[in-house]
C-alpha cells in the first residue's frame, strides 16, 4: 500500500490561519478577514493580536535571545541556508499563495519568491563573515579593538506589496546577526508571513527566535512594543507618513530605526537612448507588481527628440498587457490590493486629465469583480498636478517632456522623495554625470530592475534611513563595541 505524503500544501490559505506564532507555538484566533483582490472574496481569517499578545511575543523573543546570540555563526548560517532551500522547494506553492492574497500575476509572484529566498542564502553566508577591527591608535601607544554584537530584540513591520521579500530582507540579516525578532506583516497579506514561519520551523529556527503576529490595532501594539526597554530595533517598510509617526514613537525610548519609506522614482530617457531598451526597461520599472512597488517608475521624464516615439511605443506595450486574476496563467497585470487603492489611482488620473493630460491608453477603472485598474499612459502631464507629487502605486505611466540636461535633473529632483531613479542614455559619461546630480539612494543606468540581495537598498530625503541588503544590511542589526586596550 502506498503511503500518502504528509508534506503540507503551502498554497492552501487554510494552512495559514492557525493563529499567532509566538514562542514556537500556534495560538488560535481569528477576526481579520483576508481577501482575494481578484474577486473580492474572503480567503480566510487570521488571528487579531491584542497588546497582551504582543507582550507575549516580546517575552518569547527575550527568552530566546541569549541562546540565539550565543549560537555559533555557522549554525545560524546553516539554518538560514536550510530555510532558503525549503523556500526553493516550495516556490510554486508560495507563488500561488502570494498571487491569491496579493493579486500579483504569477510571473511576478514567482520572481518575488526567488528574490525573497536569496536573502536567506545571502545572509547565511554573511552570518559567518561578521567583521571586527584591531589597530593601533594614531599615537601608537594603545590598541583599538572593535567587535560587533547583536543589537537585541527587533520589531519588523512589513507591507503588503512584497509579503515574502520584505519579510526575508529583514529576518535574514537579523537572525544572521544573532537577534530575535517579532514580525508584524500587513493585514492585507498575512498568509505568506505565516507560511514563512512554518518553513522557518522546519528549517530549525528555535522557538521564540521568530515570532509572527497580525493585528487590526497596529498603532497600539507597535507603540507598546517600542515602549518596552527590551526592544532595541525597529525595521519598517511602508509609507513616509506612517514612518514619521513610528520615528517619533521610537524616539521616546531611543530605539534604533531602519526606515524604507515611499518613493517617486523618475525615469529619465535622453535622446541618444536605445529606444527599444528604454521601453523594455520602462515596462519592468513601471509594471513590476502592476506598479505597486516603492521603486516603481512614477515620472517618465523624456527628452523632446525621442518623446513622441517613446510615448507611442509605451502606449502600444501597455495596451497589449492582459489584465486578469493574478493566478490565471495568461495574466500580465493583476488587480490592485484593495478597492480604495483603485479609487486613489482614479483620483490621480482624473486630476491629471483635468489639468490637460491625455490618456493614450486606459484611464478609467475596469468594471468587473475585483479591484482592477488598466495599464494607463498619460502624456502632456503638468508638473503641478497631484500625480507628479504622490506615489501612484498602480499601473499608470505619467510622461513629461524635457529639453536640456539641467531641466531633466531639476524635474527629477523636484520631489520630497529619493529612493530610486532610472536613466537611459548611450553616453556613459553623461549617465554618470547626471547620476551624480540626482538625489536618490539607488540609480539604474540602462536597467529597469535594480533590486539585488547583494546590494544596499534604501533612499535619501523622505525615503528613509539606513539600508537593507548587501554587506551593510547586517550592520543595521548590530552594535559596534569598542575596547580600549593597554597592553
Amino acid at each position: 500500500m502506498m503511503l500518502q505524503s504528509k508534506t503540507p500544501n503551502y498554497a492552501d490559505p487554510a494552512l495559514h490561519t492557525a493563529g499567532l506564532f509566538i514562542g514556537g507555538e500556534w495560538l488560535p484566533g481569528d477576526g481579520i478577514p483576508v481577501h482575494d483582490p481578484s474577486t473580492g472574496k474572503v480567503l480566510g481569517e487570521v488571528a487579531d493580536a491584542s497588546v497582551e499578545d504582543a507582550m507575549r511575543a516580546v517575552d518569547a523573543a527575550e527568552a530566546a535571545a541569549a541562546g540565539w546570540s550565543d549560537t555559533p555563526p555557522r549554525q545560524r548560517s546553516e539554518i538560514l541556508r536550510r530555510w532558503f532551500q525549503l523556500m526553493t522547494e516550495h516556490a510554486e506553492e508560495l507563488a500561488r499563495l502570494i498571487s491569491l492574497e496579493n493579486g500579483k500575476a504569477l510571473p511576478d509572484a514567482r520572481g518575488e519568491v526567488a528574490y525573497a529566498a536569496e536573502f536567506f542564502r545571502w545572509y547565511a553566508e554573511e552570518a559567518t563573515r561578521i567583521a571586527g577591527e584591531y589597530r593601533h591608535t594614531p599615537s601608537g601607544a594603545h590598541k583599538i579593538l572593535v567587535d560587533h554584537e547583536p543589537i537585541g530584540i527587533a520589531v519588523l513591520i512589513t507591507p503588503w506589496n512584497f509579503p515574502a521579500a520584505m519579510a526575508t530582507r529583514k529576518i535574514g540579516p537579523a537572525l544572521a546577526a544573532g537577534c530575535t525578532v517579532i514580525l508584524k506583516p500587513a493585514s492585507e497579506t498575512p498568509l505568506t508571513a505565516y507560511a514563512m514561519a512554518r518553513l522557518g520551523e522546519e528549517a530549525g529556527v528555535p522557538p521564540g527566535v521568530v515570532n509572527v503576529l497580525t493585528t487590526s490595532k497596529p498603532s497600539d501594539i507597535t507603540s507598546r512594543m517600542l515602549q518596552d526597554p527590551r526592544v532595541r530595533k525597529l525595521s519598517f517598510t511602508g509609507s513616509t507618513g506612517v514612518g514619521r509617526v513610528l520615528l517619533a514613537e521610537a524616539a521616546k525610548s531611543v530605539v534604533s530605526c531602519s526606515m524604507e519609506l515611499g518613493g517617486n522614482a523618475p525615469f529619465l530617457v535622453f535622446d541618444d537612448a536605445d529606444l527599444d531598451a528604454a521601453l523594455d526597461g520602462a515596462m519592468i520599472a513601471k509594471m513590476r507588481n502592476a506598479g505597486e512597488a516603492c521603486t516603481a517608475a512614477n515620472r517618465f521624464i523624456v527628452q523632446a527628440g525621442i518623446h513622441e516615439a517613446f510615448v507611442a511605443g509605451l502606449t502600444k506595450r501597455m495596451a497589449a498587457l492582459k489584465v486578469g486574476a493574478g493566478y490565471e496563467a495568461e495574466t500580465q497585470c493583476g488587480p490592485m490590493i484593495t478597492k480604495n487603492a483603485v479609487k486613489k489611482i482614479d483620483r490621480l488620473v482624473r486630476d491629471a486629465i483635468a489639468a490637460g493630460a491625455r490618456a493614450t491608453t486606459g484611464g478609467e477603472p475596469l468594471q468587473q469583480d475585483g479591484y482592477f485598474y488598466p495599464p494607463t499612459v498619460l502624456e502632456n502631464v503638468s508638473h503641478d498636478t497631484t500625480i507628479a507629487r504622490e506615489e501612484i502605486f498602480g499601473p499608470v505611466a505619467a510622461v513629461y517632456k524635457f529639453e536640456s540636461e539641467d531641466d531633466a535633473v531639476r524635474l527629477a529632483n523636484d520631489t520630497e522623495y529619493g529612493l530610486a531613479a532610472y536613466l537611459y542614455s548611450r553616453d556613459l559619461k553623461r549617465a554618470m554625470r547626471v547620476g551624480k546630480r540626482l538625489e536618490t539612494g539607488m540609480l539604474g543606468i540602462n536597467r529597469g530592475l535594480m533590486s539585488d540581495p547583494a546590494a544596499p537598498f534604501g533612499g535619501v530625503k523622505q525615503s528613509g534611513l539606513g539600508r537593507e541588503g548587501g554587506v551593510t544590511g547586517i550592520l543595521e542589526f548590530m552594535e559596534p563595541k569598542y575596547y580600549a586596550i593597554e597592553l
